[in-house]
Order: C-alpha cells, then structure tokens, then sequence
C-alpha cells in the first residue's frame, strides 16, 4: 500500500518511512501541508499520516481541505494531547489519532485497522480461496504452503488481491511500488509479476493487454 506521510521534523519522518517501507508500504514524504494537499489530489494513496504542527499551515486545515473531498483514511500524529484537540481532529474528519511519543508496533497496527476499515474489513487476514495473506504478520499461504516473498512482491500481490478481477492499470501498480523519486524500470511491473506467476501458478495473476492486471478470483 502507499503511504502519504507528513511530518517536519526530519529525524521523525525518516525513522517513520523507514519503518513502514520495511513493513513493505511505499511511503512519499512531504514537510509542508500545501504539497501534501497536492499530492492527494492527484496520486492514490492508501491513507494518510499527518501530523498538525507543519511550517506552513496548520495540520487541522490539511485535514478539512481534504475531508471536503477525499474519503483518504488519516491519521493524526502529533504531541498535542489535550482531550479538546482530540475531539476536534475526529470531528474534523480524522480516522484514528495517535500521540507522540508513540509506539511504532501501535502506529503500524491502527494504520493497519483504517485501511481495513475503509475497504470494509474487519479481520486482518485476508483470504481468497486457497491464498491468504496476513497483513500484521506479511505472511502469505497458498494452498495451505507458507510462501516467501519480497517486498514488492507482497505489495503487489496484496494490491490485487484487496481488488480482486478488477483491473489495475500498470501506472497505478507503478506508483503503488515506486514512490516519487524513485527510478522506475519500463518493464518492473511485468518483472514481479513474472515472479509472483512462478510461485503461485500462472493463472492466479492474469494480463490485460494494453491496461494492466488483474487477480482472477476463479484461479484462487
């Protein structure tokens, strides 16, 4: 899943994309409200972590900006603790609220409850047939064999599988991938899912000539 994080202080950011790129998220990273509100408005993001205090405008106005149009799941990340600025950020809008300092596992875990709640989930496993992946964990079992795959792998494989015989064109599966500034292979699509095809069978991802992809729900 993508991530759009914004945050200033730039040792709390890098640790935070650090973190969730780990747990195989593609993170773009903005300091300032006004480029975050843009990158919204014109690139797809699985949720938003934003934190209030941003050098050029208040994070509360990031938030009622977009709530104006965008169901984009948020999470608020700041130091303000008053129960006042709590309420008025979940009014506002806001899908979790989490303070500094914070835990790293609970911030994961409710990332992880906003965009299963947004997609109408409400177990962390998801499980199609005979492919299963858990999204805590980032464990995948098909026909009930545990299978190893890479970090794109997942991410990829997770994507299609959150949409399943829908078909996700290869620019949207490219910035799901690849965040901004990151070098893009012309054929890196068609080599992960040439991968992805060699483990679990070459059915279960099949081609849509000209578009992109899409997980066959008959093949699971």
């Amino acid at each position: 899943m993508r991530i759009l994080l914004v945050e200033d202080d730039p040792l709390l950011g890098d640790g935070i994309k650090t973190a969730l790129t780990r747990e195989a998220y593609t993170v773009d990273w903005f300091t300032e409200g006004h480029h975050a509100i843009e990158a919204a408005q014109n690139e797809a993001f699985s949720a938003m972590i934003l934190d209030l205090g941003l050098p050029d405008m208040d994070g509360m106005a990031v938030l009622k900006h977009l709530r104006q149009a965008s169901g984009l799941p948020i999470l608020i990340l700041t130091a303000r603790d008053a129960v006042e600025e709590r309420i008025r950020g979940l009014d506002a809008g806001a899908d979790d609220y989490v303070l500094k300092p914070f835990n790293l596992q609970e911030l994961l875990a409710r990332l992880r409850v906003i965009t299963r709640r947004a997609e109408g989930r409400a177990s962390r496993t998801l499980t199609l047939g005979a492919l299963s992946i858990d999204e805590a964990s980032h464990s995948v079992s098909w026909q009930g064999q545990a299978i190893a795959l890479g970090r794109r792998e997942y991410a990829l494989l997770l994507e299609l599988a959150r949409h399943p015989d829908k078909v996700l064109s290869r620019p949207r599966l490219e910035s799901l991938l690849y965040g901004w500034g990151e070098e893009v292979a012309s054929n890196a699509v068609e080599v992960h899912v040439h991968h992805l095809r060699k483990k679990f069978g070459k059915s279960l991802i099949m081609t849509v000539r000209g578009i992109g992809y899409r997980l066959d729900r008959r093949a699971v």
